[in-house]
């Protein structure tokens, strides 16, 4: 079976560097509509900013999000992935440790982030009489 990677190879990976604000975070992910963001400092991963932690992170504590650096709420050094990482792998830690999103990385290169929705889509596409949306 391919790897991971294989889910998101032709995708682009969106990403936002840690000291830009929630407000351009949240700009970005709705233009783009998609749940999460890669955050980069110096071009290197340094965490994951999603539509969670804007709930949990930022509104829930009546952050502003103009002035909040996304670097303040992301979550910080994600678990990240191989290319050759198996779906069922990911979708084993993505329901053990609660994420819904996973950094594919090489030799500490970013490659892609794959979601709890793509491995869902992906499973379903596989199994006969269920159709993919």
């Amino acid at each position: 079976m391919a790897g991971v990677y294989e889910l998101v190879k032709n995708r682009k990976t969106y990403s936002i560097e840690a000291n830009q604000t929630v407000t351009e975070a949240a700009r970005l992910m709705a233009e783009r509509n998609i749940g999460a963001v890669v955050v980069l400092r110096d071009g290197k991963l340094a965490g994951i900013f999603s539509e969670r932690d804007v709930v949990k992170r930022v509104v829930a504590f009546g952050r502003s999000p103009g002035t909040t650096k996304v670097s303040e709420v992301m979550t910080s050094n994600p678990r990240v992935v191989t290319p050759e990482e198996s779906v069922e792998e990911c979708l084993f830690i993505m329901r053990e440790f609660g994420f819904r999103h996973l950094p594919i990385c090489a030799d500490q290169e970013l490659l892609g982030l794959v979601s709890l929705r793509d491995i869902l889509l992906h499973s379903a596409s596989r199994r006969p009489g269920l159709a993919a949306s």
